[in-house]
């Protein structure tokens, strides 16, 4: 059918379906129902971290689907608090336990904090080359990381993180490091893709949403998929969890496409923290 999600090889030859369902500020009383809501609807590609606290209603909302494992395509990341060789094993091993699972599908360092740890992110990279190599991670990525911390693992690392997640948006289209990871093929996920509903209302994306008889939100995540990036939209909203999935049964010319890709604001655009100065730590 038309709506049928395509899946995107990642550098290690496994596949990744384009588009995900995320579950970041999703509370835990509502996960489950949430992401049991985008199972049925056709997602296959599930998004959370250790940090939103619903790993273990990520499992369980997957487990009551009735869908084997293996359909259901798993990202989980870091703790920021758990960088360090040992303590990254630790909990990874309870990302599996909380999630009830024997291996996650994609597994990524969720900041790279370099002004912590004596800015050493290349050991806890290497951790996660461990997952990898036991099974227990089918694929490893980055989160946030910038053109510089890619080029520090590819020079002390021994293998290329398949993904980066990185902020987003038509506000803020990241191109340096987008770029980065199309010369290196790193594949890029977009996340905030609609900048927290921020360009919803923007006069552009309004104007090509009436044009095509299509929602902004549609609109901005087919522009996203059109780039080549994934792209996981969050809502608790059935009636939005359903009108995401829809972005594959139509197209965004050139022109529209220039159109939104022109609104870049480069740095001032940005929604979300710096990964050059951010270092929150969860207490």
């Amino acid at each position: 059918m038309a709506n049928t999600i395509p899946d995107i090889t990642l550098n290690d030859g496994n596949t990744i379906p384009q588009l995900g369902f995320g579950v970041f500020q999703i509370e835990p009383k509502e996960t489950v129902e949430a992401v049991g809501r985008a199972l049925e609807l056709g997602y296959r590609h599930i998004d959370t971290a250790q940090m939103y606290g619903n790993e273990a209603e990520v499992g369980q909302a997957i487990r009551t689907s009735g869908l084997d494992r293996g359909e259901v395509f798993v990202t989980s990341k870091l703790n920021n608090g758990f960088h360090r060789p040992d303590d990254a094993r630790r909990a990874f091993d309870s990302t599996l336990a909380a999630l009830k699972m024997d291996y996650v599908d994609l597994f990524l360092i969720h900041w790279p904090l370099p002004t912590l740890y004596d800015g050493d992110f290349v050991s806890t990279w290497k951790t996660l080359e461990e997952f990898q190599r036991d099974g227990r991670a089918q694929s490893i990525g980055v989160s946030n990381f910038q053109v510089a911390h890619l080029e520090r693992l590819a020079a002390e690392a021994d293998l290329v993180p398949a993904v980066n997640q990185i902020e987003v948006h038509p506000y803020f289209g990241n191109e340096e490091v987008r770029a980065y990871g199309r010369t290196h093929n790193i594949l890029t996920e977009a996340w905030s893709p609609i900048a927290q509903g921020k360009v919803l209302d923007d006069p552009t994306i309004v104007d090509v949403a009436q044009q095509l008889g299509r929602t902004p939100a549609q609109v901005t995540l087919r522009w996203h998929v059109q780039r080549g990036d994934i792209v996981f939209p969050k809502s608790v909203t059935p009636q939005r969890i359903e009108e995401n999935l829809h972005i594959f049964d139509f197209t965004l010319d050139d022109a529209m496409m220039e159109r939104i890709t022109g609104l870049d604001r480069g740095e001032a655009g940005r929604q979300g923290p710096n990964p050059d100065e951010f270092d929150y730590v969860p207490r």
